[in-house]
């Protein structure tokens, strides 16, 4: 399973309407440490997806989004549940640093 991809048109309905906890990996194609945390989100996508769905968004395609959620450093993540930002992760980390911040959402 792999992280999808959301835009501003799908983000009310997919995060911010979402019953599960969810992660939105904001990113931009031209980013080395977003396409490295990549295949690592994708990994906890797959063994999380019961508990955590995680979308990204392309802070270039979605500005607007980018603007809102205040993101002023790429990768950055944010956990939504029931529409509210309830943790903010800064900078590709690790796989079990990614886990560690991640806890109280995946276990």
């Amino acid at each position: 399973m792999t992280a999808r991809a959301v835009t501003e048109a799908t983000f009310e309905q997919e995060v911010l309407k979402n019953d599960k906890a969810v992660l939105v990996d904001f990113w931009a194609e031209w980013c080395g440490p977003c396409r490295a945390v990549s295949p690592i989100l994708d990994q906890i996508a797959t063994e999380h997806s019961e508990k955590l769905d995680i979308v990204k968004l392309n802070v270039d395609e979605n500005p607007g989004l980018a603007m809102k959620y205040q993101i002023t450093a790429i990768p950055a993540f944010k956990v939504f549940q029931a529409g509210e930002v309830v943790k903010t992760v800064i900078g590709a980390k690790p796989k079990p640093a990614l886990e560690a911040d991640l806890a109280a959402y995946i276990s």
